[in-house]
């Protein structure tokens, strides 16, 4: 009997070539914690260095997360920090998962917004006083114990606060010295002093997305190390 000489590697050529590609895992399902609900957003940098990196929002659909969207995004100009370990006026981003208490602009709020949307006015601040007892809050008018000096009037930022969510991060229980006003916003002329930015398109399309009832949270993080996406 000859042997079958060349008759295996035929089979295996073939095998190959009839497999269907693996599907990659997408990036909320390899995550330890997603907030719960069945809306994410992701908001991703190739390491702590990095001032540019991508937002991702996502729905879960059946069991599985589906990308909606996508985008370029801008992180602080000092890059990204833990977010347990940031400090105020470091020009860093934290990274961690965080809820989205509401949105807010100068514009009006794009067509088919469904999270609370508060416009800005005049006498709109946001409080970023240590010493004042409406740390990392919305203020109208600013109180007498909130220095304007370490505020922000929300008004003067007609370019990146044009729309804008509030990011939960330090925000429930505000520890002094950590940070105050993280958001994600519209793009200004460069990094950011701490938020996440998008192009104002994207920002809108996120906007007319997000539905409070689906509980959306963002996650921030690196590819890599100790503050990588996947640890939240």
């Amino acid at each position: 009997m000859r042997p079958c000489r060349g008759v295996l590697p035929a089979l295996v050529s073939v095998s190959l070539l009839g497999a269907a590609p693996v599907a990659p895992v997408p990036l909320p399902a390899r995550m330890a914690d997603t907030g719960g609900g069945t809306q994410l957003i992701t908001a991703l940098a190739q390491g702590t260095a990095s001032t540019s990196g991508t937002v991702t929002w996502w729905d879960l659909r059946d069991g599985r997360w589906v990308k909606a969207g996508s985008a370029q995004a801008r992180f602080g100009a000092k890059g990204l920090v833990e977010g347990a370990a940031r400090r105020q006026g470091t020009n860093t981003t934290p990274t961690g998962l965080y809820d989205l208490p509401f949105a807010f602009g100068i514009a009006p709020a794009p067509r088919g917004t469904a999270s609370p949307y508060r416009r800005v006015r005049p006498e709109s601040w946001w409080c970023q006083d240590n010493a004042s007892r409406s740390y990392n809050r919305w203020t109208e008018p600013r109180p007498a114990d909130c220095r304007a000096a370490e505020s922000e009037h929300l008004i003067s930022y007609g370019t990146q606060y044009a729309h804008a969510l509030v990011i939960g991060f330090n925000y429930r229980k505000p520890v002094r010295g950590r940070g105050a006003g993280i958001f994600l916003h519209v793009n200004g002329h460069g990094a950011t002093a701490g938020c996440v930015s998008v192009p104002v398109d994207a920002m809108r399309r996120i906007l007319a997305w997000a539905d409070p009832a689906a509980r959306p949270h963002l996650a921030i993080g690196t590819a890599g190390g100790g503050t990588a996406l996947t640890r939240y």
